[in-house]
């Protein structure tokens, strides 16, 4: 497929995310409890996709009764192993509470991972509204096909 963007073509692959998800939990310290509350609220729905979380977070999710896989914690390279996975193709979702007021020690890796995800063409929340509608979307439990730039002129680019 060839999309036409501001004047060059770019060309573009679709990678299938199948109806059951592969999502990232990630949640900052002071908004542990609001992601705990929004799973606990949405136990029924994520037990149907495969969950992955950050250290702490990851704790959080299994007292509430869901399989997670865990990863390390944020700071100590969880966000980017979340973001790894993203590149790899290995996760199609991120909710991610994060805390606007404070400062994060790995901030970077936190910008990071969201930029991931807007490369990879992933949908992201960052906030509780936005997690729910996109539990709630028509297309959540149904397969789906991503858009995703080729990034192999890049790739090849001379340096």
């Amino acid at each position: 497929m060839v999309i036409v963007m501001r004047e060059r073509i770019m060309n573009v692959e679709k990678m299938l995310m199948k109806k059951r998800k592969k999502i990232a939990l990630v949640a900052h310290d002071h908004k542990k409890e609001d992601l705990l509350d929004w799973v606990k609220f949405n136990k029924y729905l994520l037990s149907l996709h495969e969950l992955y979380a950050t250290g702490t977070t990851g704790k959080i999710i299994e007292k509430a009764g869901l399989k997670v896989t865990r990863l390390k914690s944020g700071p100590l390279g969880g966000d980017m192993q979340v973001g790894a996975k993203i590149a790899n193709g290995e996760i199609d979702f991120l909710i991610f509470f994060w805390d606007p007021l404070e400062s994060q020690p790995h901030d970077p890796d936190v910008k990071a991972l969201l930029r991931m995800a807007v490369v990879w063409n992933i949908p992201a929340a960052c906030n509780r509204s936005t997690a729910d509608f996109m539990i709630s979307s028509t297309i959540m439990d149904k397969e789906y096909e991503r858009i995703v730039p080729d990034y192999e002129n890049y790739r090849q680019r001379r340096l």
